[in-house]
């Protein structure tokens, strides 16, 4: 989202080849005390938990910049699709969509209190379709998503909450009932029910606004234009959390909402299994495939996680016959994390692997292709463990932050395979150059945002903005 709880990541170097060659041819009556408890219990600050969940933040003033096109009303719309792309007849439980206050008697922002949706929770549960590890997420889930945008700031902040998340607990409840599988090119799901809407009005008030920037939004402008010559875009980036995604889409849905709408992300197993984040994955266009970081978690599935890559990759190259395709890959194969001495964040090391086997996919498309090194900074919003963790369900700290996102102009593998006579080492040349650009670009973002020296940080390469103002 994504607000996902998945890695976007990069782990098809053993199967480019093959996608080449195609493009060439527990009980739950536990938990009802434990609910019950909690119900009438003080929201905690500070919590963890295990999926988009908002915990600390300091205050903003940025009420007016965390609604847009009055998200309650927005979210209010976007429920009233009933399909939820997987088959749903619309007959599932409106448990918590018509949850309303004793004094109301319609789906109002107004109506819906925190006692009625988190009892929904617990009818659901004592009526044995929602499983108990699932139902606690969900509660902790809507505790620090409230505490994250009450610190924001923003004065409609309880009409903003309580609506956000009547729907987000009705999407991941309905996840429950209506098991969606993603294929391996995954079309965002925007009728009946807009999935990519949701997720944008969902995680724009978890961001400090006035604190985030844009660098070079000029090039933003000129990949659009390449786009709508039929030219194909690869995005190679960094990644620092689940909610890359929405914060690409958030940061540039003001100046480029064809990019914004339009991105098609790499993304890794966990982004399409976690039941939490599964509806924020329906609202993005994915290229699903299993990461190489997880690709030997159970012996047992290796083969068969290989083939639904190599399924993967080539969809992927058939996008990119098509031209007019923009897809975003970081080819670090994982999120970025803390220097375990230091603690200070920066771009994990790309592979030179990864790197090339995007490139032949862009050389082979038989349309003119383009590279750019982008960088991200939103690590504060929903930081990831500090290892790497087996298990579905990873526990994290997030909150409001400020984010920022920057584009360096293309780089050419050519110009760098010219002067040097080894294959290889231009491969790893190529792959360091945009590696050293997306670093560069990061560190003017991390002194803008969390130097908080603002525009004045831009430099004659990196020149930031804020165009949302």
């Amino acid at each position: 989202m994504s607000i996902l709880s998945a890695s976007y990541c990069t782990p098809f170097a053993a199967n480019a080849r093959a996608a080449l060659s195609a493009h060439s041819s527990q009980s739950t009556s536990s938990l009802v005390a434990p609910i019950r408890r909690r119900l009438s219990a003080p929201l905690a600050g500070g919590r963890r938990c295990p999926c988009l969940v908002l915990c600390s933040s300091k205050p903003s003033g940025t009420a007016e910049l965390v609604e847009d096109k009055h998200p309650t009303a927005a979210a209010v719309a976007a429920s009233s699709g009933s399909g939820s792309g997987s088959g749903s007849d619309g007959s599932h439980s409106r448990t918590f969509l018509d949850a309303r206050s004793e004094e109301g008697s319609a789906f109002t922002p107004a109506g819906i209190c925190r006692a009625h949706l988190l009892s929904g929770i617990r009818k659901e549960t004592e009526a044995g379709r929602l499983p108990l590890n699932i139902a606690r997420a969900m509660e902790e889930l809507y505790e620090n998503y409230r505490n994250a945008v009450f610190q924001s700031g923003n004065p409609r902040a309880k009409e903003v909450v309580l609506s956000n998340m009547a729907v987000a607990l009705d999407r991941i409840f309905l996840g429950v009932q209506d098991h969606f599988v993603f294929p391996p090119y995954h079309k965002a799901i925007r009728e009946p029910f807009d999935y990519y809407m949701f997720v944008q009005n969902y995680i724009r008030p978890l961001i400090d606004f006035r604190n985030s920037y844009v660098g070079n939004i000029s090039r933003f402008h000129e990949m659009e234009q390449k786009l709508q010559q039929g030219h194909n875009i690869v995005l190679i980036s960094n990644h620092q959390t689940e909610a890359d995604p929405a914060v690409i889409a958030l940061l540039l849905e003001a100046t480029n909402p064809h990019i914004a709408e339009n991105m098609n992300y790499v993304a890794g197993d966990r982004v399409v299994t976690d039941p939490l984040c599964k509806p924020f994955s329906m609202g993005r266009n994915l290229l699903c495939v299993y990461s190489k970081k997880h690709m030997n978690d159970d012996p047992e599935l290796v083969e068969m996680k290989r083939r639904s890559n190599t399924k993967s990759l080539k969809e992927m190259a058939l996008l990119l016959r098509g031209g007019s395709k923009i897809i975003w890959i970081a080819p670090s194969g994982g999120r970025d994390r803390p220097d375990p001495a230091t603690r200070q964040w920066s771009p994990a090391p790309f592979e030179a692997s990864a790197v090339d086997n995007m490139r032949r996919l862009v050389e082979h498309a038989g349309v003119p292709g383009h590279m750019y090194p982008l960088a991200l900074l939103c690590y504060d919003i929903m930081p990831p463990p500090a290892q790497v963790e087996k298990e579905i369900g990873e526990r994290r700290v997030i909150s409001f932050h400020g984010t920022g996102l920057s584009v360096a102009p293309e780089i050419s593998f050519d110009e760098i395979f010219a002067a040097r006579e080894d294959p290889e080492e231009a491969k790893v040349a190529y792959t360091q150059a945009l590696y050293d650009s997306v670093n560069q670009q990061y560190n003017v973002l991390k002194s803008a945002i969390h130097g908080k020296r603002g525009l004045e940080t831009s430099i004659p390469t990196v020149s930031l903005s804020q165009p949302w103002l």
